[in-house]
């Protein structure tokens, strides 16, 4: 199983998904909450910075969220398909060449999508696909943390469409590979993305420390162990670290 992860949004005054897939995760959330006061207070959350890195893998969402000094460990579930409906969504996409390039160059042609939803495939989530939890001792579904986290990964949507993917179950190389069966000649390699930045200001001034700490992870856990329980894992250590360098333990 892979996971991909990706640093800490800054805070922001004001951000929303632009893409028309964004702006679909989004509304997904919207029609899905049970107390649209939540969605309020989840969207101030995520413009202020207090969500941690954002762990992506096959049917998962994670990232510690901060709140009145207490972090709290936030998950979102959405259900992944199945072999039969990716290779209808494949096959699809190999239909038109147009499909594999958009893909390609970080688009989600909407009519591609359109296409496979006749197929009987929605990769895009409806009404009740969202499943929030969090270690809160809030009741509702989302509670503000569950909302922060999916407001942002709406932004990453929109700069990588492979993140869907991935969240549908597929890691971007398996896809590629697939694809590469049913078209004629090479399918290529995608335009290179940077989702999330954190600029370093948010850390002390140390001699060494690169001017932003991008954080992209594929992990292949070893036998034994669950992708989840690793990830999980990696982000406690990293968030140990951060900590660290921040009351300036951590020496060089």
């Amino acid at each position: 199983m892979t996971a991909r992860g990706f640093s800490a949004f800054p805070k922001v005054k004001r951000r929303v998904a632009t893409t028309w897939w964004g702006k679909a995760w989004v509304q997904a959330l919207e029609d899905t909450a049970l107390d649209n006061a939540m969605i309020r207070l989840g969207r101030r959350y995520a413009h202020a910075g207090v969500v941690g890195p954002i762990t992506v893998s096959p049917g998962r969402l994670h990232a510690p969220v901060h709140d009145a000094g207490a972090v709290h460990s936030t998950t979102v579930q959405v259900p992944v398909l199945s072999e039969v409906q990716w290779g209808r969504f494949l096959d699809r996409v190999a239909e038109q060449p147009g499909h594999v390039a958009a893909l390609l160059d970080n688009d989600m042609p909407r009519d591609l999508v359109d296409a496979a939803a006749e197929s009987d495939v929605d990769l895009l989530p409806g009404i009740g696909d969202l499943d929030p939890s969090c270690d809160c001792e809030g009741w509702e579904l989302p509670c503000r943390h569950a909302a922060a986290l999916a407001f942002q990964v709406g932004w990453l949507l929109d700069a990588d469409p492979f993140v869907l993917l991935l969240l549908r179950g597929k890691p971007e190389q398996e896809l590629l590979d697939a694809l590469r069966y049913r078209v004629a000649g090479p399918v290529g390699t995608r335009t290179p993305v940077v989702v999330s930045l954190e600029p370093a200001a948010q850390l002390p001034a140390r001699p060494g420390l690169p001017a932003t700490t991008p954080v992209v992870l594929a992990v292949e856990p070893p036998p034994g162990f669950d992708a989840a329980d690793l990830t999980a894992l990696m982000e406690i250590a990293a968030m140990r670290a951060r900590a660290l360098l921040r009351s300036g333990i951590l020496e060089e």
